[in-house]
């Protein structure tokens, strides 16, 4: 059985405002306004490098991202795609576009 080996945060202060950032993001009482912000930037939501550079996960965002090392980036990344795919199916169905591959 694969199993991913932990990867240990090396910027956990850092880390920790962007990840609370991204986690209000996907708030189950804002999700749909975020995607809908996402909507409206002509974005598509896995394109994280996109939504953070409009400043859609906040002001801030980039610049936390930035000085991140390049493995608490990965991390972060990765905690962003695990929500963009949590979000419930009548709203991932609301924003087809914004989900869609093409």
């Amino acid at each position: 059985m694969f199993e991913q080996a932990g990867i240990a945060v090396q910027e956990e202060r850092v880390y920790k405002q962007l990840h609370e950032l991204i986690d209000a993001a996907f708030d189950a009482r804002d999700v749909e306004v975020f995607l809908s912000r996402v909507k409206k930037s002509r974005l598509r939501i896995r394109d994280y490098e996109g939504v953070l550079k409009r400043g859609l996960l906040g002001k801030g965002a980039p610049a936390l991202y930035e000085g991140l090392p390049v493995s608490d980036q990965g991390l972060t990344r990765e905690r962003y795609l695990r929500l963009v795919e949590a979000v419930p199916l009548e709203l991932r169905q609301r924003y087809l576009k914004v989900y869609a591959y093409y």
